[in-house]
Parts: C-alpha cells; structure tokens; sequence
C-alpha cells in the first residue's frame, strides 16, 4: 500500500483538480517528473548518438527571361518568372528530375529515394529557389545539388516555349557553386537532449497529474476533515506487529501505543462541558481496522483509570473476542433477545477497568436487534456504570446495522484506512450518518506507513521502536 500521490482538499467543479492538490502531489512524487527528464534526455541522446549522420549541401537558383528589350518586356519577363517559380520547385523535388541526377552522377539509388532528400523553397516575392539535397556523404550532398542545378537547366529548356532563334524564353542561373559541409545536419544532438528532456519532464508531470485526477484513495489528514466535515481526532501508524497481534504492548515505548494514548487524548477533549460516553466505532466498508482500535482504544482509556465497556455491535463478523483472546458464547444477541440481563453476558479482561460484552450468536436480523428500545435501554444502563462505553460497530455502506445504531450514541469514530479508504465512500458513509442524525466526533486515519510524511510529522521527532 503505497504513499500515491499525497492529496487534498477537494476536487473542482468539472472534474478537474485544484492547485493545492497538484502541489501537494508533486511534493510527493516529485520524483516521476524527475525520472521523466531523466529517462527522456537519456533517450534522446542515445538516438541521436546512434543516428547516421546526415549532411545537407545547399545551392540556389535564379530565373530570368530571354529576349527582353524595352523596360516594359523586363518587367513582363519578371511577371513571367515569379509566375513560374512555384512550380519550379516542384519539378526540381520530382522524381523525373531525380532520376537525371542518377544517370548523371551514376548513383546507387531510387528515384523516389534521391527525391525525398530534396527539397525546393521558392521566395513568392522573388525568382529565387533554394534548394538543399541531404546526404550521408557531405561530398555527394554537394555532388547532387551541383547536379541538381545543371539537369534542371535542362528541364526547364525542354519544358518552356522558345524564342524566335530557339532560345528557352526562361533562363536557368546557378548562384554560387555547393559547397561540401564540413558539420552533420542532423543529428542535432542539443537539441534532441533538450527536446527529450522537456517531452519526459512533461510526460513525469502528466503522471502525477493523472494520479491526483484518477486517484480515489484518501492519504491526507486534511483531505479527511474537509470530506467528513468533521476534524481528524487521531492517526494510527502501520505496524507488522500491530497486525499480527491486533492488540499493542501497552508497556513499551512504541509507535502505535503512542497513537493510540494521543487518540484518547483527543477524544477526551472534544468536549469538555458535555464529553462524549457511548462512543460508536466505524467504517466506511469492511477490513478498515476498526475492530483493532476499539480494542486497543478501550485499553488505553482503561489504562487512564477509566471505566470502560467495549459492546461487540458487529454481529455479522464478530471479532473482538478474536482480538482479545476472550471465549464467545453468550452475549448481546441473547441481551437483546430478553433472554439474558447484559449483567450475565459482561466480561472482565485481565482483571483491568476493561470489561466486555461479545456478540453472542449470530441472529437473522441484527439491524433490528441494534436500534431496538432494549438495545437504547442497555446503553443507558452501561452509561450510568462506566466512563466510556465503546460500540464495534458494523461497516455503514454494506449493511444498514450501524445506522440505526448511530442514533443511540452519543457520538461516532469513523475509521479511515490510509491509501484503501475512498472518496466517495466516506462521503457515502457521512450522509448516511447524517440521515439519523448521528453526531460524527471525528475520523481515525488508521494504518498510516510509517514512511509517510504525515506519519513522521505525527511522531514530533521522537524515535519509537517496537516492542
């Protein structure tokens, strides 16, 4: 389960993502643009440093008329030539003058081939053509464009009308013999490491941008308070012991005791004048970790000299008695069936403040047995003999237990896994809790990788090892 891509706040209208988002992200995948202009200029370096190298020879051509005399058949003939030099360039590019330039040079080459490396720019306001031939010798480049100039003088005497004294009416000049190139053309190797840097810088960022846009898993504190519009009471870093034994060695200096006293903590002063004390624990779906911080919340409170009461609400997929190494059997289906006093089913753990009262078997209807009037009776009677009364309650978007459940409490937990819980789904979770107007105390960001900025953030510099 990865960092991803560090977001917040919320997404704007339209679907995009606002600047807040993109900065965080980059803040936290800065490295994707980085390899991207790595791996993009190294590319383009090896291309280019592989790449034949190509020189480009260049002539130009000028057009005149024969035949003038008075300053009017001047200007007449330069009309004449401007008219003609656009299609002078395509004849010199033409696979017909090409196949002159073989036949003249004894070339090793196709017409279409030769033709494709040589190209004819005509000035629309002139009677001149550049031409330029590419090659991968730079002495045939100049070869072919010397070639170029003499066939084409041809070309144009058989093409254009003659004068009375079988004169072509168009002249041909040749302005300046091809020199050889003495440098390659192309690669451009500069330019190519330049241009690959920015395509992978650019297609670094586009990643990071994809990753905040498609995204849907929640990793920032801020971006939870914003979504359950309620504040973040705690944060629960990832341990391997943690999710071996599901419950914390209270004893030892260790990162997820710490969490878990600084969640008590928080939760203690949320209200002050009127603190919550039947506390319901959720999620949004199953495999959120809210089993192991009811347990381990309930042992630190205890642990405070509070009396507290764990109530095992979850009676599809009862664990608590997993978790804390307790003997199932009775418990409050039978409580709330009326076939037992919740007196008889409560359990004490380890002869600490804590004490608790499991599922019980598994009944057909648990969402009527949870907002059933024995189950408010209950609760209050578990109120009036303990600081904290603490519900493990089923996930809210499978099943509709927890929502009948939520208007009993005095207040809800709802439990948000880093990196797996999404968007819209504590979203979801929170209108349903809306909908019976349950009072949300606050979300737990629970399985945080200790790596992540915000884990080490929450560690105020301090060194914790596990015990």
């Amino acid at each position: 389960m990865g960092i991803g891509a560090g977001l917040s706040a919320s997404e704007t209208v339209g679907g995009f993502v606002d600047l807040d988002r993109v900065l965080k992200a980059l803040r936290v995948s800065w490295w994707l643009p980085t390899l991207g202009l790595v791996v993009g200029g190294a590319a383009a370096l090896a291309v280019s440093l592989l790449a034949v190298p190509q020189y480009t020879a260049q002539t130009q051509l000028f057009f005149s008329t024969t035949a003038s005399v008075s300053t009017v058949e001047v200007f007449q003939g330069s009309q004449f030539s401007q008219q003609r030099v656009a299609s002078y360039a395509r004849l010199i590019e033409s696979e017909d003058l090409a196949a002159r330039v073989i036949e003249r040079l004894d070339l090793n080459s196709s017409a279409t081939s030769l033709a494709e490396r040589i190209q004819a720019v005509a000035d629309d306001e002139t009677v001149l053509i550049d031409v330029s031939v590419v090659d991968e010798s730079p002495a045939r480049a100049a070869s072919i464009a010397d070639a170029v100039g003499t066939e084409f003088k041809g070309m144009v005497a058989e093409l254009e009308p003659a004068s009375s004294d079988e004169e072509s009416l168009v002249r041909v000049s040749v302005i300046g013999s091809p020199e050889v190139p003495s440098e390659p053309s192309s690669p451009a190797v500069a330019r190519n490491v330049a241009l690959g840097l920015v395509l992978g810088g650019l297609i670094g960022l586009a990643v990071v941008l994809a990753r905040v846009r498609f995204n849907r898993s929640i990793t920032d504190p801020d971006e939870i308070a914003d979504l359950a519009k309620s504040p973040l009471i705690g944060m629960v870093s990832r341990s391997s012991d943690l999710e071996r034994r599901h419950i914390i060695q209270r004893d030892a200096a260790n990162r997820s005791a710490e969490d878990f006293r600084q969640l008590r903590s928080n939760l203690q002063f949320i209200n002050v004048d009127a603190p919550p004390k039947t506390i319901m624990v959720t999620s949004s779906l199953p495999a959120e970790g809210k089993t192991t911080l009811v347990c381990n919340l309930g042992l630190v409170l205890a642990d405070a000299g509070h009396r507290v009461v764990i109530v095992e609400a979850d009676l599809r997929r009862p664990k608590v008695a997993s978790y804390l190494g307790m003997v199932g059997g009775v418990g409050l289906t039978n409580v709330l069936a009326g076939a037992a006093q919740y007196s008889d089913v409560v359990q004490q753990y380890g002869g600490s403040n804590l004490s608790v009262i499991l599922a019980g078997p598994t009944p057909p209807n648990p969402g009527e047995l949870l907002s059933s009037a024995t189950m408010r009776t209950m609760l209050d009677d578990l109120k009036e003999a303990n600081d904290f009364v603490l519900l493990d309650a089923p996930p809210l978007l499978p099943v509709a237990d927890a929502s009948g459940l939520a208007a009993l409490v005095d207040g809800v937990v709802l439990c948000v896994k880093f990196g797996s819980s999404k968007r819209d789904q504590l979203q979801q979770a929170v209108m349903k809790l809306e909908r019976v107007n349950a009072r949300l105390l606050g979300a737990v960001l629970n399985l945080v990788p200790p790596r992540a900025d915000i884990a080490r953030a929450q560690g105020y510099g301090y060194d914790y090892h596990s015990g």
